[in-house]
Order: C-alpha cells, then structure tokens, then sequence
C-alpha cells in the first residue's frame, strides 16, 4: 500500500441524538468533539440522528423526525418563483 494516502481507521463513539444511545466502533470518519468511554479513554464522536434504538423498524413506534427543517428546505429550494 502507498503511504500517506490512506485515512486513520480508529476507535469512534457514535452517539444517537435522539435516544442517547452511544455504541464504539471502529471507523475512518473524524471529529473535533472527543467524549470519554467507559473504559476511561477519550475517543472522537459522531453525533447521529438515527440509530437501532430510534429507527421505527427497529423499535415499532412511528418517531417523526424533521431535524432542520427539511420540508422547509425542499419547498424552499423547489418552489416556482
């Protein structure tokens, strides 16, 4: 493998917004927040909106979920002027 051009595949906390569900994976993605697992060691999280424990399919309750307005944003974008 080249050198260099590779991202850094480390230990990430991913953390659901929604339901405050936290679960550590390994992954290639990056953030500015840290928070401090279980185990006592910092790792950088990953704030999602939906996980297993808040996906309707997962969970059987219907959850409406129009974080940031998305209605708002696609009747803005897409109405005629």
């Amino acid at each position: 493998m080249k050198k260099g051009i590779h991202p850094e595949y480390r230990q990430v906390v991913f953390q659901d917004m929604t339901s405050d569900f936290k679960f550590i994976t390994r992954s290639t993605m990056s953030s500015d927040e840290t928070i401090t697992w279980e185990d006592g060691k910092e790792y950088p999280v990953i704030k999602v909106e939906v996980s297993s424990a808040s996906h309707p399919f997962y969970t059987g309750k219907n959850i409406f979920v129009d974080t940031a307005g998305r209605v708002e944003k696609f009747n803005k974008r897409y109405t005629k002027k």
